[in-house]
């Protein structure tokens, strides 16, 4: 087996054996010290004597406070595969290939990555965190699906009109997200984020990919650097909230795009309005609305905190892969093939075919 950054870690435990009941505590994710997972993508293509591809994505962000990347190794029977990390594009991923053949084609790719909680007490004074001049320009520019001008400008400098600082733009930002936006469980996968389209058609509903991208939208049209970060749950919440993580360590529908706004003094702060959607929509009795405590405390919670019970792959948009014929993707969070030089549906694992699990390590 290849590998790639030794990370240490002890014997393993069962994830979910110890999943919690529905809690009577207010969601308040905190730091509380690291966790450690180990996730595997196991991908075998239907390909019928083709050529085909494989490109796996693996975490890559490293940021001290929350996410570490680990060690990651792959085996399988392609005749070429890589673990390429692109500092570029911000991503890693393994790329496989098979040459026509009868031979399965089958990849499995495991990660480890260690993630904690986080919460940033924006009552305080700000602190020295600042941002470089080519960081803050790569953060506040726009991309394919997530334009500045236009609509998206008009309406961030609407939202935020008369604001006292950048800390009361974000916080108008996100309410109004939360407020005007809804979550369609008809989307498929988690949305592409075409920030404009949502604007101009007035509808303001889909998943975390698209409202999430909403709010980055927005405060970068408001001249705040902010970013997606396109990953997965691993575990269950630790506040007794279902919709807030994964329910067994099968994690391969359990993509999630969160998001972050980078403030002067405070540093990188996390926002998830579509979390907060997501809550109203889905958490049991499934007839909440903005005004239940659960939603509320949620709502509070998520401009400032995020649980560690998720890892984060990458932040990157736009992203090219190497030898693929299909085209710029608008991120990368899920597995991606090609059989015969078809690009394969990245949202059907049952007929891609490829699966994620995932286990904690202690």
């Amino acid at each position: 087996m290849h590998r790639r950054r030794l990370l240490q870690a002890g014997a393993a435990a069962a994830l979910f054996a110890t999943a919690p009941r529905l809690a009577t505590a207010a969601y308040a994710p905190r730091p509380e010290g690291w966790r450690r997972f180990e996730l595997t993508t196991r991908v075998e293509l239907p390909r019928a004597g083709k050529a085909a591809q494989a490109w796996v994505p693996v975490p890559s962000l490293s940021q001290s406070l929350w996410t570490q990347p680990g060690e990651t190794g792959f085996d399988g029977s392609a005749a070429q595969a890589e673990l390429i990390d692109d500092p570029t594009q911000g991503i890693a991923f393994v790329h496989a290939i098979w040459p026509e053949g009868e031979a399965p084609a089958v990849l499995e790719v495991v990660s480890q990555v260690a993630t904690q909680s986080r919460k940033i007490d924006l009552s305080a004074a700000p602190g020295d965190a600042t941002l470089s001049p080519g960081e803050r320009a790569k953060h506040t520019a726009a991309t394919d699906l997530i334009p500045t001008d236009g609509i998206v400008r008009d309406t961030a400098e609407a939202i935020t009109r008369g604001a006292s600082s950048d800390l009361d733009r974000a916080r108008r930002i996100y309410d109004w997200v939360v407020e005007r936006s809804q979550r369609n469980p008809e989307t498929r996968g988690c949305g592409l984020g075409d920030v404009a389209t949502m604007l101009h058609s007035g509808d303001l509903s889909g998943k975390c990919a698209d409202l999430n991208a909403l709010f980055v939208g927005l405060a970068r049209a408001a001249g705040l650097p902010a970013r997606d970060l396109y990953g997965l749950r691993v575990a269950p919440s630790a506040f007794g909230y279902k919709s807030l993580g994964a329910g067994s360590s099968d994690v391969t529908k359990a993509q999630h795009c969160r998001a972050e706004v980078f403030l002067e003094g405070y540093g990188w702060v996390p926002a998830d309005p579509a979390d907060v959607r997501k809550v109203v929509l889905e958490e049991p009795p499934k007839t909440l609305t903005l005004d239940d405590r659960e939603v509320e405390d949620v709502r509070a919670a998520l401009f400032g905190a995020s649980e560690g019970n998720w890892l984060c792959y990458n932040d990157a948009h736009d992203v090219t892969l190497p030898g693929a014929s299909f085209g710029t993707l608008p991120f990368l969070m899920y597995p991606q093939a090609e059989i015969g030089g078809v690009e394969q549906d990245s949202l059907s694992p049952a007929d891609f075919v490829y699966s994620i699990t995932t286990r904690e390590i202690v």
